[in-house]
């Protein structure tokens, strides 16, 4: 099952499709520039220690971002469904 969260609400490690980046502005712009865009292909490397920033895969590079820059960006993500947690 697919579900859309924020950024900064994703597991390390947890893979996913970035659909909507909401920040305007020169930080939406920003973002947007650094390859943060609708259909890119992202995954959470880790966060460190008191969870801000979050190191965030995307094609060849890593990137860091703090919690409030996450915040804005959707992304699609696999849930499991209720019966696939118990077999």
């Amino acid at each position: 099952m697919k579900k859309v969260i924020k950024m900064r609400e994703m597991s390390d490690n947890q893979d996913g499709i970035i659909k909507k980046v909401a920040a305007t502005g020169d930080t939406g712009r920003r973002l947007r520039e650094m390859g943060l865009v609708p259909e890119t292909a992202i995954k959470i490397q880790g966060r460190a220690p008191l969870r801000d920033p979050v190191a965030v895969k995307l094609r060849d590079f890593v990137l860091t971002l703090r919690n409030n820059e996450a915040s804005s960006i959707f992304v699609e993500v696999d849930v499991p469904d209720a019966g696939e947690l118990r077999d």
